[in-house]
């Protein structure tokens, strides 16, 4: 709470959060609890979460695109006099018009550049934190000298992919990242394979070892976010650290659209109120825009989006902190949210024509419907309602004005948790809603992952048309 006041932060009146508290406190004392896992199970869930659950500094595309240059200059042993980046659409299409932290330039070949003078393959999706004014000014001269390339890879089904070949005193080294941020699955220098990796997506792992995801259901996600020890999974303030970190320090500057500072603004008052729904919103958008303007702020991303880690985070942090919920309510409401977003984007895919804040803000969501008292019965209203409103948002890119759609996800969090607290739910007699919320779920994805594969393909013809 004193962070909060140290910006200015405003809160609700004592009378609202005393009321909400009583709701949480009185709802929580009749959740059902369904203890089921053993100890294996639960370590294999916690696995997960790390895997997924990982600091990032900027957008993760052209974050790892950098990351897989670093690795092909390392193989090859030095700077290179070439770079040629062989891309799938959707790396391509994330990675245009983002911001690359330290450098006040957007688009990949700042990015490459740098991750060949500056980046070391060990740093992960922090590849670029040693970035420095000088290393910038060395970049601007590869990409003077024409040194760097970006093209399209064409006939691959992998929608993450990333083909980094380098080059110089005639040697050449070649990386390849496939189906995860920071998954090699090939290495090799002048021709001799060092690394060769079979096989389709898999859990983000810097070690490139193959890892079974362990099954979930909604279900499961919820009695794991209830039942297990809370030493085990207080690793998840981490995310609330570095994420509430990255939207107090956006409120200090001018980042992207300054969405974040426009919701803590007078006018904003004069329209919307001084209400806890946009204290959500203008926190989320903060911290978005500044990652999305390139800002050298680290922050936790969920399934190899800083985004998604932001909007699973933000809204929840801000809900159990105005709330007043205990230590338990804020972890607990925190694996429930980021655990939701990694088990749907399990079904969904790293890289979809979907806008990945659905997806994290559904987690949100859930996080949220926790705090609010209610049980797994309220947090399936809470997901069914998501899925309804925003089944269906496009994601163009990555870009300035994501802190738009992160807005409409959050605020559209807030709306299905009241919904459901109040035994409101979207029927299976519309849309794409099932009884089965697991069906549900599996409905948004399909149309993410395999309809809109035609919208994805639209999209980039667009965006790599303009003039």
């Amino acid at each position: 709470m004193a962070a909060a006041q140290k910006v200015g932060l405003r809160f609700c009146s004592f009378d609202k959060m005393l009321y909400l508290r009583m709701m949480i406190e009185t709802k929580l004392n009749t959740i059902p609890m369904n203890n089921t896992f053993t100890a294996e199970e639960r370590r294999d869930i916690i696995a997960l979460m790390n895997r997924e659950i990982v600091p990032a500094i900027g957008c993760t595309e052209p974050i790892a695109v950098a990351l897989c240059v670093a690795k092909a200059t390392e193989t090859l042993g030095c700077r290179p006099e070439r770079i040629e980046a062989r891309l799938s659409a959707n790396v391509l299409k994330n990675a245009m018009g983002v911001g690359i932290p330290g450098t006040g330039m957007t688009g990949l070949p700042i990015a490459m550049a740098l991750g060949a003078i500056v980046g070391r393959s060990e740093y992960g999706l922090e590849v670029l934190k040693d970035a420095t004014p000088e290393a910038v000014e060395q970049g601007k001269a590869m990409i003077d000298a024409k040194a760097i390339s970006v093209d399209l890879k064409y006939n691959i089904t992998e929608k993450l992919y990333i083909e980094i070949e380098v080059s110089a005193g005639g040697a050449s080294a070649l990386a390849i990242i496939s189906g995860g941020h920071t998954r090699f699955v090939h290495i090799s220098r002048c021709g001799e394979t060092l690394l060769n990796i079979e096989g389709g997506e898999s859990a983000e792992g810097g070690d490139n070892t193959e890892v079974k995801d362990p099954e979930l259901t909604l279900r499961r996600v919820w009695d794991f976010a209830m039942t297990a020890p809370l030493d085990e999974v207080e690793f998840i303030l981490e995310a609330k650290r570095l994420n509430m970190g990255a939207a107090y320090e956006s409120l200090k500057g001018e980042y992207g659209h300054s969405i974040g500072k426009l919701f803590r603004s007078e006018s904003e008052r004069n329209v919307m109120g001084d209400t806890l729904h946009c204290q959500i919103v203008g926190m989320t958008t903060a911290a978005c825009d500044a990652r999305m303007a390139g800002a050298m702020i680290p922050v936790m991303s969920n399934s190899g989006s800083g985004n998604q880690g932001l909007t699973s985070t933000v809204p929840v942090v801000v809900y159990a902190e105005q709330t007043g919920a205990s230590h338990e309510q804020m972890v607990r409401s925190l694996v429930l949210s980021h655990l939701t977003v990694i088990y749907i984007k399990q079904s969904l895919g790293r890289l979809s024509a979907l806008c990945g804040c659905v997806v994290a803000a559904t987690g949100s969501s859930c996080g949220i419907t926790y705090l609010m008292g209610g049980g797994y019965e309220e947090m399936t209203f809470a997901v069914k309602n998501m899925i309804a409103n925003l089944a269906g948002m496009i994601c163009d890119g990555a870009k300035p004005s994501c802190a738009m759609k992160c807005a409409s996800g959050v605020s559209t969090a807030v709306v299905s948790a009241l919904m459901a607290m109040n035994n409101r739910c979207v029927k299976s007699v519309e849309g794409i809603i099932d009884d089965d919320v697991d069906r549900s779920i599996r409905n948004l994805t399909d149309i993410g992952r395999d309809a809109m594969t035609q919208t994805d393909a639209m999209i980039l013809r667009i965006m790599t048309s303009k003039s």
